[in-house]
Order: structure tokens, then sequence, then C-alpha cells
């Protein structure tokens, strides 16, 4: 599409919270607010089954991956920030064009702005410009029936719930069942930041 901003190049924002490709230097950022929130997160992390015998990627390792996946156009890895300061990411996967169109976002936050509206904005900008910048048709969630925090931002923003699947990701040391949500394009014309703020503002497809 003409004047879609390439992903090295994003820098969406709306009111304090960003979004802007993660990058080797947010590093320290990263691993403190990792740190900090590891008993909280622990529950909602992918992690390597027992026959995975793969090793572990290092910060730098997981950011070249992401990279590499998003020059490809399979992947757009974000990280959110508030007031321009690291607050957490948000990863829109398995990127797919051709007759499918859709992508799979999942995300985290630091604790301390939990609760403060600042993911379902982020969520919504990342798929305005999913839909508007990258003429995707169809945006998808797959979260834990247990992750209460998560499942109010879909429900904030209107995803309809599809489907279940048992055992559907390896999470904290077991495969677990998870709740799938899905928005597409069609549903949410004016755009899904639109529709929850209510401030009208141009999609996020141009420079």
């Amino acid at each position: 599409m003409t004047g879609v901003v390439p992903w090295q190049s994003l820098n969406l924002r709306h009111g304090p919270v960003g979004l802007r490709p993660i990058a080797v230097s947010d590093k320290n950022a990263w691993r403190e607010v990792r740190r900090r929130n590891a008993a909280w997160l622990r529950a909602w992390e992918a992690t390597r089954p027992p026959d995975d015998e793969s090793t572990p990627l290092t910060f730098r390792g997981m950011v070249r991956d992401l990279r590499k996946q998003a020059r490809e156009g399979r992947c757009l890895p974000l990280v959110v920030t508030v007031h321009d300061e690291f607050a957490g990411q948000l990863t829109v996967s398995n990127i797919t064009g051709g007759s499918a169109r859709f992508g799979n976002i999942g995300y985290w936050i630091d604790q301390r702005h939990a609760g403060q509206g600042v993911m379902p904005v982020a969520v919504a900008v990342a798929v305005d410009y999913c839909w508007f910048g990258l003429s995707l048709h169809r945006i998808e969630v797959a979260i834990r029936p247990e992750n209460v925090a998560s499942l109010r931002v879909v429900e904030k923003l209107g995803f309809d719930e599809i489907g279940y699947a048992p055992r559907y990701l390896h999470i904290d040391g077991d495969w677990r069942d998870h709740r799938l949500f899905a928005l597409t394009v069609e549903q949410v014309p004016g755009g899904l930041l639109r529709r929850y703020t209510g401030v009208s503002e141009r999609p996020p497809n141009t420079a």
C-alpha cells in the first residue's frame, strides 16, 4: 500500500501511550521491568515443553529473531511505552496474507501500569495499524481463562469470543487451555481506537 509506514519507522501513539519497534537498546529497561514483574507474569508466560532441547534465546537473540520475522512480514514486534518509558510488549504474530489476511496479538504490561487503560489503547492502536496500514482483515487473541486482567482488555474493546482451545499453548510448565477472540475490519469500519475512546483520528497507515 502506497504511503504505509515501514515497521522499522513506526511510532504510533494516543495520548501518553506509544508503540514502537523493539530494539537491542531496550535490553536494560526490558530486564528491569521483567525482574520486577517476574512473579506477576509467570502464570501467563510461554514456556518450552520438556522435550524442547533448543538453546534459550538471549535478549539480543530474541530481538534479532523478532526483527527478522518482521522484515519477512510475519510479525510486528512492538514496545509499549507510557510517556516514552518502557512499559511492556505487544506482538502481532503469525501474520498471514493472501486470502486469509489475519494476525494474532499477544501482550504483557508492567504491573505498575495495569488497570490504567494503557493496554486497551495499545491494542486498539495496533489493531487499527494492522487493518488500515497492513490491510489485514482479521485479528485474533488467545487468552487463558484465568487471566482476568487480559480478558478485561478484549472485553473493553468488544472482541467476539469465537471458541475454546484445550491445551493450546505451553505456559508456566504445562499445556494450558485458552479462550479465543477475534474482530474483523468490517465490524469496526471507523477503527477500534475511535470506537473505544470516542475520539476520531486518522487510521495510522500513512506517514
